[in-house]
This record gives structure tokens, C-alpha cells and sequence, in this order.
């Protein structure tokens, strides 16, 4: 279910959308059923308020999160970006002849993981996984780095290119996990039911009208459908038209000047 939303966040929009408008013609009906009761509308207003201001809080926790969530993802991207530039910066600690096959592996490095952004579906079938591409190239790297280090002429460098390759393992690790951070589904559960419950009384409510105050209904059901489609993007920010790519580009500009 998730990678299906995540594949297409259209998917939860358009289905909410079609939800709300049946629940609405719902409320409507059982409404007009009602009409010549005495007392039925006694109270109405207060439920409602009451549904109303869930539903309301329920959207903003929801939107908030996700762009919470999205805006520390950018920050992530920056930290590989940081993390990248100082140890490209460290391999300079070492004697020139010894620079050139690290700098390849960094570069290597470096592409793997440009290209792992690009390409990738959020890796939500085992998201703790990286692509194997880009674990080749970090494990090439790493042992290219501790066999240089470890020789004499290396020796300078140790204690400042090793530790800042650990660190941008570490922040590509970081930025990884960081796409398994998503609300739980029962979070969209309660979201969704309160939703639908909300537009069975706004339904009931307009079964006052002598018509269906189309204007109304759509109006409510495209603005709801439209705030669970941008949370969707904000949750996903690879996959569809919100994304990260200003973020992804800083790594893709600094690879540009590492010749």
C-alpha cells in the first residue's frame, strides 16, 4: 500500500476526493430522511464544530509533519555535500603520488551516489538498504583510504581523512533512514475517518437546499483532496513534483569541480 501511494500520490488525492463526495451525497441523503423530525437539527451545529476542528488539526499535524520531514531532508543532502567537500579537501594531507587513487575512488564515490539519487523509488521494499552500486564504491573507497593511511607516508593524514570519510558515510547513512520517516498509517487511518465523517454531517447539513450546492461539495472535496496530495509529494520527494533537486544539485556542483 505505501509504495503504491508513494508511486503515485494522486492515488490517495483522487480516491479521497471520491470518498468525501460520496459521504457528502451520504449525509445528504440521511438528511433529507430526517427533515420532518422534530428536534433532528438540535445540537447539529455543535457536532460539528467539534468534527470540524479534528479534521482541521488532523490536516495540520499532517502537513506540518511532512514538511518538517522534507525540509530535513534538504539539510541532510547539504551535510553530504559538507561532508563530501572536507574530505576531498583531507586528501591533500597526503604525498602527491598517493592522491590520484583516491580522488578516483572519491569521484567514483561520489557518482554512484548522485546517480543512486536520481534513479532510486525511496528503496521502500527494504529502505535500509543502499544500492549496490554505491556500497561497492564506499567500500572501494574506504579501503583505498585505510591502505594508504596505514604506510608511513600516510601517516600524516590518518587522523583527518579517515575520520572525515567516516563522517560522510555516516551522513549518507543518516539521509538513508531519514526516508523511512513517514507518519504511521493509523495517523491516515484517523485522518481519513474523520474526513468522511466530517462530510457525512456537512452533508446533512445541506440537506436543507432545495439542490445539491454542487459549488460547495466540490469546492470541499478538491480542497481536502488537494492538501492530501501535497502531503503525499512532501512524504515522497523523489518520486513526484515537490522535490529536493536544488538539494541533490549542490552534490552534483561540487562533483563538477572535482578534477
Amino acid at each position: 500500500m505505501q509504495l503504491e501511494i508513494a508511486s503515485s500520490p494522486l492515488i490517495p488525492a483522487v480516491g479521497m476526493f471520491i470518498a468525501i463526495l460520496v459521504f457528502l451525497e451520504i449525509g445528504r441523503w440521511i438528511g433529507l430522511r430526517r427533515l420532518e423530525v422534530p428536534g433532528s437539527r438540535a445540537g447539529v451545529g455543535t457536532v460539528d464544530g467539534a468534527v470540524y476542528a479534528l479534521v482541521a488539526l488532523l490536516i495540520g499535524f499532517t502537513f506540518n509533519g511532512g514538511a518538517a520531514r522534507f525540509d530535513a531532508r534538504r539539510g541532510l543532502v547539504g551535510d553530504i555535500t559538507n561532508s563530501v567537500s572536507t574530505a576531498w579537501q583531507r586528501i591533500d594531507m597526503l604525498p602527491p603520488e598517493q592522491q590520484q587513487p583516491i580522488r578516483d575512488g572519491m569521484r567514483r564515490y561520489v557518482d554512484a551516489l548522485i546517480a543512486s539519487y536520481h534513479l532510486n523509488s525511496e528503496s521502500l521494499d527494504s529502505p535500509l538498504h543502499e544500492p549496490p552500486n554505491v556500497t561497492k564504491a564506499g567500500q572501494a573507497l574506504w579501503a583505498q583510504a585505510v591502505a594508504v593511511c596505514l604506510t608511513p607516508a600516510g601517516e600524516k593524514a590518518r587522523m583527518l581523512l579517515l575520520p572525515s570519510l567516516n563522517e560522510l558515510f555516516d551522513s549518507v547513512d543518516k539521509e538513508r533512514l531519514a526516508r523511512t520517516v513517514h507518519p504511521p498509517r493509523l495517523i491516515y487511518g484517523l485522518l481519513a475517518a474523520a474526513v468522511l465523517i466530517g462530510a457525512v454531517f456537512v452533508g446533512y447539513a445541506l440537506a436543507n437546499a432545495n439542490r445539491r450546492n454542487w459549488m460547495y461539495m466540490l469546492g470541499l472535496a478538491g480542497t481536502i483532496a488537494s492538501v492530501t496530495y501535497v502531503s503525499f509529494e512532501l512524504e515522497f520527494p523523489r518520486l513526484g513534483h515537490v522535490r529536493i533537486d536544488a538539494a541533490d544539485r549542490t552534490l552534483s556542483d561540487l562533483r563538477s569541480t572535482m578534477r
